[in-house]
């Protein structure tokens, strides 16, 4: 009988996805051809295919292929990782055979005329390599070990790179750096695996895909693949790049063109929700997000737009937070979602939760920076495309600016920093405090007495400006001790302090956490910690809520 019409036959139902008549073929075919281990190895493609991944990976390894073919051993371990059995799926690709039962399977391949294991039936031994690499890498990330996975998705590359899904998870998952981004991509064996045409097609291709956080600029397509200018994916970069420096209108208009040619283009859906949330297109994101739910109830994208919605419209932040934890659940590592996250928790003045979640999502997205640089690059974003930014963009981003250089002792910056807010909100609470609370830093209590009394004209229940008040006002008037404990913190300070190595504390050095207040369980905690000369003892508690009180005043 010729078996290889009915092998051709099987190909062609699985190209057809038509599996059952498949897996019925194929599994004649290996009783037809005494279990040749290629019939044996697309018996398994078909159950695999089926689902069916426990009788997938028996049917390999009970008759041992995994040992002697890297096909069949990355086949075996996809079955368990699709199983979700993470650590068996591992134990198959790290698994190591001891030398005399390699020998002995060397022999019997010789005598029985079985062709060695690197050739594989049409496959490259690095193609099977890198799809290795590919598939451990995707095991460690399941497992939370984002080194190991981010090593192996690096090696996959190195080995074929044309493997885009390696490259797409380092950088869709934010595991490298923006600079480690680039020098990966430098270091990549492109003229030893391409041709000169395909080498210019790839690395055209993965530094667009690199460029989101640079300006935005004139797309320039090579001359070779000028067919790409209009390509779905190479559009969805450019509009990330005007995602990332707020050129949010020109972004909704590229993304809106993607999305009347793909509705549900899987790369440009987060830009688009983002964009819609930035312009407040709250109809259009519930028409959007109801569909994907419908549509793809277990994609994180779906209920990352629910969550969004609910965000967006207000009052609703708890809806949010439930459709976000879906979301997270789905996908652990969806940092876009984990930033949305936090965000319903400081709109509410939660500011522990919410920064737990900012604190998870930054060390998901490698490459963050510090906060003033963070801000600095922000403000230089927003200038550059001038008029299209409103007021309650600049406000908070200037007054957080100035939060920073507080923190940093920058005291002259800071106060220009929130005078300019000020200038764009003038009866805004919050940052008269701030002013007064810089002014107390550096002295100038009578300035500091003006700018509370002007703070609590506003607001009358703020408590950091009541607390600040009584305390500006004492020292004003002569009396030293006006920070209960004082004497007890320089007491603490020189019994901590090396031998020879007194210093008077500052102003901005003392502490008013040890007021007459009850304390929160954050506070108790920060007066327990042992205290160095080196510690800045700056009010901590209540500096961190007058800065997150000028997100959470103007974030809805």
């Amino acid at each position: 009988m010729n078996l290889d019409r009915l092998r051709k036959r099987v190909r062609q139902y699985i190209d057809q996805q038509q599996y059952q008549s498949a897996l019925f073929w194929a599994d004649k075919i290996a009783s037809l051809s005494h279990e040749d281990p290629q019939d044996i190895y697309w018996l398994a493609q078909c159950l695999y295919l089926t689902s069916q991944y426990h009788r997938a990976s028996h049917a390999l390894r009970s008759r041992k292929l995994d040992k002697l073919y890297g096909a069949c051993q990355y086949l075996a371990a996809r079955c368990h990782y699709a199983a979700k059995e993470f650590q068996q799926a591992l134990d198959i690709l790290d698994a190591e055979e001891p030398a005399s039962k390699k020998l002995l399977d060397r022999s019997v391949k010789e005598d029985s005329g079985t062709p060695e294991s690197t050739k594989d039936w049409d496959m490259s031994p690095a193609s099977i390599s890198s799809s290795i690499c590919l598939l451990r890498g995707k095991i460690y990330d399941a497992m939370d070990n984002r080194p190991l996975a981010t090593s192996s998705y690096k090696e996959a590359l190195k080995l074929d790179v044309y493997c885009f899904e390696a490259f797409d998870l380092l950088t869709s998952h934010h595991m490298l750096t923006a600079q480690e981004e680039k020098d990966f991509l430098d270091s990549l064996p492109l003229s030893q695996q391409c041709t000169e045409e395909e080498e210019e097609l790839l690395h055209f291709l993965f530094e667009n895909k690199l460029k989101k956080y640079n300006k935005p600029s004139d797309l320039v397509v090579p001359e070779m693949v000028n067919g790409l200018q209009d390509n779905l994916d190479v559009v969805v970069s450019l509009a990330e790049r005007h995602y990332y420096n707020c050129d949010f209108k020109m972004c909704y208009k590229l993304t809106s063109m993607v999305m009347v040619k793909d509705p549900f283009h899987a790369n440009c859906l987060p830009v688009h929700i983002g964009t819609l949330v930035e312009l407040g297109k709250a109809n259009e994101l519930f028409y959007l997000s109801h569909k994907l739910v419908d549509l793809y109830p277990n994609n994180p994208v779906s209920w990352f737009a629910v969550g969004c919605y609910y965000l967006m419209v207000g009052h609703k932040n708890e809806h949010a937070r439930r459709y976000l934890s879906k979301a997270t659940t789905l996908e652990r590592t969806y940092g876009p979602a984990w930033i949305a996250y936090g965000h319903s928790f400081a709109v509410e003045s939660e500011h522990d939760q919410a920064m737990a979640a900012y604190f998870t999502a930054a060390q998901l997205m490698k490459g963050w920076k510090t906060a003033e640089r963070l801000f600095l690059d922000a403000m230089e974003k927003i200038k550059a495309i001038g008029n299209e930014v409103t007021v309650d963009k600049w406000e908070p981003l200037l007054n957080n600016l100035g939060h920073v250089c507080r923190k940093l002792k920058k005291y002259d910056q800071a106060l220009e920093y929130h005078r300019q807010a000020l200038v764009l909100i003038p009866q805004h609470a919050s940052t008269y405090a701030a002013i007064g609370y810089v002014h107390s830093l550096m002295g100038d209590f009578e300035s500091a007495i003006d700018y509370f009394h002007t703070a609590l004209g506003l607001k009358r229940d703020d408590t950091f400006s009541v607390t600040m008040l009584g305390h500006c006002i004492e020292m004003y008037i002569g009396d030293t001790d006006a920070y209960i404990g004082m004497i007890h913190l320089q007491y603490t300070m020189l019994n901590t302090s090396e031998p020879g190595d007194l210093a008077t504390p500052r102003l901005e050095d003392t502490s008013i956490t040890s007021l007459e207040t009850p304390l929160s369980n954050q506070d108790k905690m920060m007066l327990e910690t042992p205290l160095r000369l080196s510690l800045t003892l700056e009010c901590d508690m209540y500096e961190s809520d007058v800065m997150l009180d000028t997100l959470s005043d103007t974030s809805t």
